[in-house]
């Protein structure tokens, strides 16, 4: 006989911004819909998106209360009507950009008799009700600590330097911010062999693991002038990209300053709603590019599989991105670390 299904789940819940998450058991809803899918999660990480969202950095949140989270590892459960993508028993990644398979309706969860709200993918929830196509198979022996970085922080780093960067052979690039996904970045610019590769950050700890990962110049934002410091590193002072993670205003125009005439700057930082750049856009006419990235154009059906197989093989570090690790139940604390850059790599908690 199959062993009976859970009814409830720990969780995280986001409710109300800008206040620590709260911790409490919610109900699973009572049955899956057409393309859900019931994980039980076995890690989860901590993105900056997270952080965005608990800050309200979009503007007012009409969801709350609701859940967080978008890369996790772990086990399927069960699946719902329609789903093909995976079945139950499948070691899996829970991923925010879209994959095979059905792009399902967000489950509803309740808590003290009301509905918490879940996206179609949350991770801070140990049994976590997702659509199918946030989901993406794994080997069965594949690390499940390491599994989550294909959530999100890698899967976005190595997608923005191929697909939105479109990085070659010798190219400079500049990177601010090294947080998971710059790091990540970092890794993917050495990959492609790129040069100079010029990390940025206010924190020593970081920069010297981009160092490790292939970064060739550190520059501590703290430590003199920003401008002066990114333009030595560089021949000729320009960029032929640059890549900002921090979503600042002022890296945002600093960055898009400081690149060749038909050099790219990618946008992966969001800023918040209210902060605007000013820029001149004529040479947007000539072959300067400034562009946003959504999460590296990532296809996680067809891309996880090819990192996983690059990392077997050696040639795609992960081990080292993981620095802290926590117990779900220190959730706060992992994030009022991170936000205090506390953190070198990223944080994983455990279910």
């Amino acid at each position: 006989m199959a062993a009976a299904l859970p009814r409830t789940t720990r969780a995280a819940i986001l409710t109300e911004l800008k206040q620590p998450l709260v911790l409490d058991e919610i109900e699973l809803p009572e049955s899956l819909a057409a393309g859900q899918v019931l994980v039980k999660l076995a890690y989860t990480g901590i993105c900056g998106a997270q952080l965005n969202e608990i800050d309200g950095a979009k503007g007012p949140d009409a969801f709350l209360p609701h859940l967080l989270g978008h890369e996790g590892s772990g086990v399927v459960l069960a699946v719902g009507e329609g789903v093909t993508a995976v079945k139950p028993d499948d070691a899996v990644v829970l991923h925010w950009r879209k994959g095979r398979g059905i792009d399902a309706r967000p489950a509803k969860y309740r808590w003290k008799g009301n509905v918490c709200n879940a996206g179609w993918v949350t991770t801070f929830n140990e049994y976590s009700v997702v659509s199918e196509n946030r989901v993406t198979t794994i080997p069965a022996d594949f690390n499940r600590e390491l599994a989550p970085l294909f959530g999100c922080a890698v899967t976005t780093g190595l997608g923005v330097i191929s697909r939105n960067a479109k990085l070659t052979v010798g190219e400079s690039i500049v990177i601010i911010g090294a947080g998971g996904v710059g790091l990540n970045l970092v890794q993917a610019a050495a990959l492609v062999t790129a040069h100079p590769i010029v990390a940025v950050d206010l924190y020593d700890e970081k920069l010297a693991l981009a160092k490790s990962l292939g970064a060739t110049h550190l520059i501590n934002a703290r430590k003199g002038d920003l401008r002066a410091q990114i333009v030595a590193a560089l021949p000729g002072g320009q960029a032929d990209c640059i890549i900002d993670c921090t979503g600042l205003p002022e890296n945002i125009q600093l960055a898009y300053e400081l690149l060749q005439p038909k050099g790219r700057a990618i946008l992966v930082g969001v800023p918040k709603k209210g902060n605007n750049v000013s820029i001149y856009t004529l040479p947007l006419h000539f072959g300067k590019v400034l562009t946003g990235s959504e999460g590296g154009d990532t296809y996680p059906t067809a891309d996880i599989p090819r990192y996983i197989r690059l990392h077997l093989e050696g040639k795609l570090r992960l081990s080292e991105f993981i620095t802290d690790r926590y117990p779900f139940e220190e959730i706060n604390t992992a994030i009022a670390r991170i936000r205090a850059g506390q953190v070198q790599g990223r944080a994983v908690l455990g279910f």
